[in-house]
């Protein structure tokens, strides 16, 4: 392995940066975040990054402070002068602000990819984004990597020969036809209305899901509204059982208290953001070797094509 490689963590996800820094055979490099009395911090490396190429795992996820610890670790690889900077970020935060769906608001991914090129960056590698065309907001490369690489197999590992793929709303509706296709299984949809943010008003299902095992995919869960009002929603339509997939574990609000009331037999997540409690009903299986193998491919300029799946 190349001995000009270092790999550093922020403090969101040191958990997932210590299995990755592990599968790619090494150790995660020294740093100190000092915090002042005034809830200012300042990262620091403390050990040489000069002509190094430097990977820096943090996810992105609330509060805006894990995004410009990021941010601040970038400034200062560059100002110490590594050969080249990557921006591992297995969860990108501000990604459901990839447009103006009403007057007078940001587009909060776009300002994120443009902080992110300012300050140094020379790659960003992330997974699942909530849109693929945020990779456009980027003039520096990206690797959009996808869960289902990892997915795909658990799907297949529990295969009751009555399977049927779902998606939660019409905007995932791509993502689980490309999961149907590739398993070649059945889809259903699940219809909603909202009236405000983060609360469905109403649901109704497209497709036949009586008798069957339901697969719900999802790119993340948040406060698990939609994914536990679909659970149910199956159910009550003649659905045997319903497990969902979901990629990020945003898990806010009253999610925890909604999976475990709901008729959810399993909720299938990666370690993308770690999670805040633990629950009998969520599954979390590791990002960590996908993203050492491409971490590695990258350094020895190899094609990661065969990394991806849907």
């Amino acid at each position: 392995m190349s001995k000009g490689v270092k790999i550093f963590s922020g403090r969101a996800t040191k958990g997932l940066a210590n299995k990755i820094a592990d599968q790619f055979g090494t150790s995660l490099g020294n740093v100190i975040v000092t915090e002042f009395s005034d809830g200012e911090f300042q990262p620091s490396f403390e050990e040489t990054v000069r002509g190094q190429d430097v990977f820096l795992i943090q996810s992105t996820m609330p509060p805006t402070e894990n995004l410009f610890e990021l941010l601040l670790m970038i400034d200062a690889a560059k100002r110490a002068s590594a050969r080249s900077i990557v921006a591992v970020i297995p969860y990108f935060g501000f990604a459901r602000q990839d447009r103006k769906d009403k007057p007078r608001v940001a587009i909060g991914s776009k300002m994120v990819a443009a902080m992110l090129e300012t300050t140094g960056v020379d790659r960003i590698m992330t997974m699942d984004l909530h849109a693929d065309q945020i990779q456009g907001f980027f003039e520096k490369p990206v690797d959009h990597l996808y869960a289902s690489t990892i997915f795909l197999p658990y799907i297949q590992s529990i295969d009751t020969g009555n399977l049927i793929i779902a998606a939660p709303d019409a905007g995932g509706a791509k993502r689980a036809n490309s999961y149907s296709k590739k398993l070649d299984l059945g889809l259903a949809i699940c219809h909603k209305q909202r009236k405000v943010a983060n609360q469905v008003a109403e649901m109704t299902v497209i497709g036949d899901v009586a008798g069957k095992d339901v697969i719900l995919v999802d790119d993340m869960v948040d406060t698990a509204g939609t994914l536990t009002k679909a659970a149910d929603l199956f159910l009550s339509k003649g659905a045997k059982s319903v497990r969902a997939i979901c990629t990020h574990a945003v898990l806010s609000g009253p999610a925890f208290e909604r999976i475990e009331n709901s008729g959810l037999t399993e909720l299938v997540v990666t370690d993308t953001i770690p999670l805040k409690q633990e629950s009998d009903k969520i599954k979390v299986l590791t990002v960590a070797e996908l993203y050492a193998a491409v971490m590695k491919s990258l350094i020895s300029q190899e094609s990661i094509s065969k990394h991806f799946n849907v």
